[in-house]
This record gives C-alpha cells, structure tokens and sequence, in this order.
C-alpha cells in the first residue's frame, strides 16, 4: 500500500464489497496494517456476510445490513499511541466478507472407475460425472478450516478437495443403493439427493453444504455395453432357438445365390427354403387350436419313429433341439463345424462334432473354403 493508503487509513472507513468475480468465497477489506479505525461503517449487501476478527479472534458475524464497528483503533490517535510498536498500532482488526450464494458451475467426476457388484453382471466397474452446487451455512467455520488469513479464497482452491470427498462417496452411494444396473439411469436423481444429504453432514465442520448435485451420466465398460446390445437384439428376436435357425436358414440361402456354387449349393438352397418354412410357422402368431374329435377305435398304423434330438454349444450357450436336417442347415451356414460341441440323449457327455459319427457324414456334403484368389 502506498502513502496515500496509509493516509487514508487514519480516518473513519466504509468497509464495503461488491463482488465481480464469480468465484471468490472469501475476499479480506484490504486497510493499512490491518487497522480499522473505531466507529468504521460495515455495509454487509445481500448474499454476503461479515465476519469481524478483533484483534486476532472472531468478534462477531454480521448479516445483511448496515453497521458500526467498534475497535481500539482511534483515528489518529491510536497511531500516535503506537509509538512504542514504531507507530503501528497493535490492536489489529479486519473484516472478511464470505460470499453465501450458491457457486454452481462446480464440476466433478470419476478418474478411475467405480467396482460395484450388480445382481445380473457381477462386478462392474462404472465411470461417473456430473456437477454440483456448493454454498457457504458456517463463515466462522470456514475461516478456522480452510480460508484462514487468505485474503481471497477462490472455488479452485476447494474444489478438488470436495471432487475427492465426493467420489470417495459416490462408490459406498451406488453400493448401497441396491439399484440393478440396468436401472440407475430411472434412479440417478434418487442417488443424488442422498449424496448431496451425505456430503453436506461431511462438510458441516467445515462450514460448507451440498444443495444441489447433480450426476449426468454413468458409463459403463465398452464390452458391458457390447453384451447389453447383444442381449437386446436376442431380447427384440424372441426365442432363441427360433432366431438361430433364421439366421443358418439365411445363411443358406445367401450361399445358394452364389453362381460359384454346385449341386451341394442347390441343396443348400432346398434346405433353406425348408428351414424358412419352418421358421416363418414357429414366429406365425399362435392360434387357439380347434377342438379335436376323440379318435375311433378304429385299429390304424403305429406311429412314427421320433426323429433323433440334437443340441449343440455355441459361443458357450446350449442351443436346439435340432433334427438332423437342421444340423445339415447349419453344417451349411458355418454355425455347426467340426469341434462344435454336440450331444443327444444317451450320451455320456459333449463332444466334438467330428468325433459323432452320425454328426461327423454330415461334413462331407460341405465343400472345402476356396483357395485363395490371385
């Protein structure tokens, strides 16, 4: 401070603040030496509040108003009176003005990512962000905790301590929350008050609440996000077995079409056409069945043999049952090969389809892959 600071501060003040910065908690009336003179107007506006520290502790926290402040320091004469100090009056008294509004633009989220155990997937890490405000309910507080003698304190030197407050949080939130994963997007406004109760109890010692917080998005791992689109799809195809057998009836027909092929190629296009039959009467909606008449006495033929029932493991799934022309489709299509894992009833266990013998002659209608072109 220069002369004329030192000059003016010998005379009764108007200790005033008018904010123009959007991020100061706290901002010091700057006075020479710290000396504000008795009788001194402490005007206090809207959204802020006055802490008075009189020589070294807290005197008093001013709302709203207009006020006069009392110290040891007379114009004038208190600095005459100092002459033993070198002329600087010991009785030190200052005022900090600590902004109560709510800071908003307040930004937090996960660096690393989130283990929770979710009843349908396990453990899964999940990756969160969001915003929140922030607001100061304790001045006094703050000035012992955080601000101390700062003569201003901005958002960015607490902000970081409150993002790592919250994501130590946030875990313990969603653990507990015992929302399944595929729900936490319906219940984040839930999981946000609770937080915003939970981090405003944390902070109280420090004088700062949580009104409002906010989480945007929570992301999950892309191969999480791969088995939920897979699921989808099988959940939009319906039965899974019928969708297996669309696709190898698919498959051979889009084999048939091709002019490289041969008279197994034709077979390929009559099993597809067989196996498209079948699919479009088991995806046909399901009628109520008529009546059936109780059968004469009559003596008739018996009837016929059952056909053989095949199941095949696919990607780590069971699928069929199939009948051996369907396995022949599938042959065809590329979904059944030779170390697909095949089992019926009367089997010990899986095994490889070249290892089946009644399996096994279904390869040889199959045409090996075509070298490679020039």
């Amino acid at each position: 401070m220069g002369l004329m600071d030192r000059i003016r501060g010998e005379f009764i003040d108007i200790v005033e603040w008018t904010d123009d910065s959007r991020d100061t908690i706290v901002w010091r009336f700057p006075r020479y030496e710290n000396e504000i003179k008795m009788g001194a107007k402490l005007i206090v506006r809207e959204s802020q509040v006055a802490v008075f520290v009189n020589e070294g502790q807290i005197a008093d926290v001013f709302t709203p108003g207009t006020y006069t402040l009392e110290t040891q320091n007379l114009p004038l004469l208190a600095t005459l009176k100092g002459w033993k100090y070198g002329f600087h009056s010991p009785f030190k008294a200052e005022v900090y003005f600590v902004t109560t509004r709510q800071f908003t633009d307040m930004k937090w989220g996960t660096q690393n990512p989130v283990i929770v155990r979710d009843p349908e997937f396990g453990m899964v890490r999940l990756r969160a962000f969001g915003a929140f405000a922030a607001r100061v309910v304790d001045p006094a507080a703050l000035l012992r905790e955080l601000a101390g003698t700062d003569p201003q304190f901005r958002t960015e030197e607490v902000q970081e301590y409150l993002r790592q407050l919250i994501v130590g949080r946030l875990s313990n939130a969603l653990a507990t929350a015992g929302v399944p994963m595929l729900d936490l997007a319906t219940r984040q406004d839930e999981i946000g008050a609770r937080l915003a109760g939970v981090l405003t109890e944390e902070l109280a010692s420090v004088g700062i609440a949580v009104p409002k917080f906010i989480i945007e998005n929570i992301s999950l791992p892309p191969e999480v996000e791969a088995a939920i689109d897979t699921r989808s799809r099988m959940g939009i195809a319906g039965n899974l077995d019928q969708y297996t057998q669309f696709q190898a009836a698919n498959a051979i027909g889009d084999a048939a079409r091709n002019p490289g092929g041969g008279a197994g190629e034709g077979l390929g296009l009559g099993l597809g056409m067989a196996m498209g039959q079948r699919m479009a009467a088991g995806l046909a909606p399901q009628q109520a069945p008529a009546p059936v008449p109780a059968p004469a006495p009559a003596a008739g033929p018996p009837p016929l043999p059952q056909q053989e029932q095949w199941f095949i493991g696919v990607g780590g799934a069971q699928q069929g049952p199939y009948d051996s022309a369907a396995l022949a489709g599938l042959v065809g299509a590329g979904t059944l090969t030779r170390t697909t894992l095949v089992w019926q009833n009367g089997m010990s266990g899986w095994l490889p389809a070249e290892q089946v013998p009644e399996v096994d002659r279904l390869f040889g209608s199959v045409p090996p892959p075509l070298p490679p072109q020039a």
